[in-house]
């Protein structure tokens, strides 16, 4: 296995192109403090003005344009460092626009402020007359009681960036200071990094070298694991004055309130999947294990192949016909966006050293969408890159059809559109082969990779979030130690005697970011339920249910999660549809016992 490159000796072809945000680099400072003097300018002529309805659509009509100029450079300077944490330029880019960033949230803050000191009457009677802001104001009068002073606003808007310094901390210390150099298996030394772990040695089919990687791996997050600690617990406790300072009785209460869905819903989502998933998930454990001839299942071979000898590589070529195959029902329109994806270079997946884990979809307005992964030649990747598409598809669609201030959906339903191209995908590849071994290696890879990652990796991730924020509410502060337990708790409960959590899993809460994003992984889950039977719907219906669905990728922000589930035939009111997707995850395990019995008595 090569040693990850340097970003400059990566081929073009297999990086995005940023010019479309901005097409010189040497424009980066001036436009950024021409942006800066319009956002004082802005202060200056609109503060104190907003006394009337009409009033009230001018200053948001400007407040729109002067906030979509800001995307491009924004995205611009946060990109260019994904995709190489150590290059210094990159580094002093994204911190100059998050410098700036404060000085400008702290000059606009007297918008909000001013708009909620109005009657509820006149925002009302501003929605009225025009309705594109209508759903912007009803969000907005639901904060009013956890506004604050518009000084305090002000002063709290000014300390962005430094309220966004853990994360950053948290990326630098992860991708920048960490150096994993090599490790030994067998005699042979290999090269190790957080890319490489991630995307190759945590499936590598040898377990000598998947075990020893797994050790050298753990062994140096182990030396940041106090660092890591207090940077998380600077976030938290954070987190938790924001909540007291606005009013809330528990941080939990105060992230789930910009996601406009009741606590109810995020509990229901841990708590059932923990209880009556696992069973489903320990028997595929199991069969992993006898398929690969392992003596004791361990944290470490969790993410290897159920028939490690039947595993295709595939080009980013081949990977994009799967794609274009699998999407086909989506219809047309769609499908361009997918093309103009892979021929304008949306999509960077070159592996090099400091770039970013894991994989994402940057979605500015008023551009096109942008994926980051490191592709890997192997299918499952097939399923993170349909995946980020399914986000490129949602934003894009969006966008068409939406003002700025309307174009975010909430937080809960965010994953929906991605795990639904997962969805699509296996659909597709479930009914063009019958092949016993190959409908094994799809089905497993299903397993593997989309519910494995979305219902069991975020999920049991959210279930260790939800500890540590109980600790936080209780008025607690937690270390290294504390967080090594809530996490190693977790993994035994939801595994049982079924897998040994090896020393060292329990370090796997410094592998994520998604505790920097509020409560993130347990919306992995959420959209997989909407998406797990939508796509149901698209087997059976076809084309209607393909449009009821595009309609919900175009309403954007302008409905809350029940509603764009509703559109889409979904009650998420209700467990019916988490309780129906764990069972289709236990007729696919079913189904994986079923070929394995059959494909071995062929092969005797």
């Amino acid at each position: 296995m090569k040693v990850l490159p340097l970003r400059k000796d990566v081929a073009v072809e297999e990086t995005w192109d940023l010019t479309d945000l901005l097409s010189n680099e040497a424009d980066f400072e001036p436009t950024l403090a021409q942006l800066v003097e319009d956002a004082l300018s802005f202060e200056q002529q609109y503060k104190g003005t907003i006394t009337n309805a009409q009033k009230v659509i001018d200053v948001l009509t400007a407040f729109e344009e002067l906030q979509k100029k800001f995307v491009p450079i924004g995205t611009y300077a946060s990109l260019n460092l994904e995709t190489d944490r150590t290059n210094d330029v990159a580094q002093m880019r994204a911190a100059k626009f998050g410098t700036a960033i404060g000085k400008v949230s702290s000059a606009l803050s007297f918008v909000r402020s001013e708009l909620l000191a109005l009657d509820e009457a006149v925002l009302q009677e501003a929605a009225a007359l025009s309705p594109l802001y209508k759903r912007y104001l009803e969000e907005l009068l639901k904060q009013k009681p956890h506004q604050l002073h518009p000084e305090v606003e002000k002063a709290l808007a000014a300390f962005s960036a430094t309220f966004d310094a853990p994360y950053k901390t948290y990326n630098t210390t992860k991708l920048v200071d960490m150096d994993f150099g090599e490790f030994e298996a067998n005699g042979e030394k290999h090269p190790l990094s957080f890319v490489l772990y991630e995307n190759d040695w945590e499936f590598e089919a040898n377990t000598d070298v998947r075990r020893a990687a797994f050790q050298a791996f753990s062994s140096k997050l182990r030396d940041y694991q106090h660092t890591t600690a207090q940077v998380y617990n600077t976030h938290i406790q954070q987190e938790k004055t924001m909540a007291d300072l606005r009013g809330f009785n528990s941080v939990i209460d105060y992230l789930l309130f910009d996601q406009d869905v009741d606590r109810s819903l995020y509990n229901r989502q841990i708590d059932l999947i923990t209880k009556e998933l696992a069973p489903h998930m320990r028997r595929y454990a199991t069969l992993i294990q006898k398929a690969n001839g392992i003596d004791q299942m361990t944290f470490a071979d969790l993410k290897i192949a159920l028939d490690p000898e039947y595993d295709p590589r595939l080009s980013m070529a081949e990977a994009k016909e799967y794609v274009e195959k699998a999407l086909a029902v989506m219809g047309e329109d769609y499908n361009q966006l997918m093309e103009r994806a892979f021929n304008e270079r949306w999509i960077d997946y070159a592996p090099n050293k400091g770039k970013s884990t894991g994989a994402f979809c940057s979605s500015p307005y008023g551009s096109h969408p942008y994926i980051l992964m490191s592709w890997n030649e192997q299918m499952n990747e097939v399923f993170t890159l349909i995946h980020e598409l399914g986000h490129a598809g949602h934003f894009a669609n969006t966008y068409e059809h939406q003002s700025y201030l309307n174009s975010r959906p909430s937080l809960y339903f965010i994953e929906a559109p991605s795990t639904m191209n997962e969805m699509l995908l296996a659909n597709y590849l479930l009914t063009h082969n019958d092949d016993l071994r190959f409908k094994r290696w799809v089905i497993s890879n299903i397993v593997a990779k989309t519910y494995y990652h979305n219902f069991v990796t975020h999920l049991l991730e959210a279930a260790y979030q939800r500890k540590v924020y109980e600790l936080i509410d209780a008025g607690e502060a937690v270390n290294a130690t504390i967080l090594n337990q809530l996490k190693r708790s977790v993994l035994e409960d939801f595994w049982g005697d079924t897998v040994a959590i090896s020393e060292g899993a329990e370090l796997t809460w410094m592998r994520q970011p998604h505790y920097y994003m509020g409560l993130y992984p347990y919306t992995y889950s959420a959209g997989l339920t909407i998406s797990t039977q939508v796509s149901q719907r698209i087997l059976k219906e076809g084309a209607p249910a393909v449009e009821d669905w595009l309609a919900v990728l175009r309403a954007g922000g302008t409905k809350s999660p029940v509603e764009l589930a509703q559109m889409a035939g979904v009650d998420i009111t209700t467990d019916q549809p988490l309780r129906d997707t764990i069972a289709y995850i236990g007729h696919l395990i079913d189904e994986l016992e079923r070929l394995t019995v059959e494909i071995e008595a062929v092969q005797q």
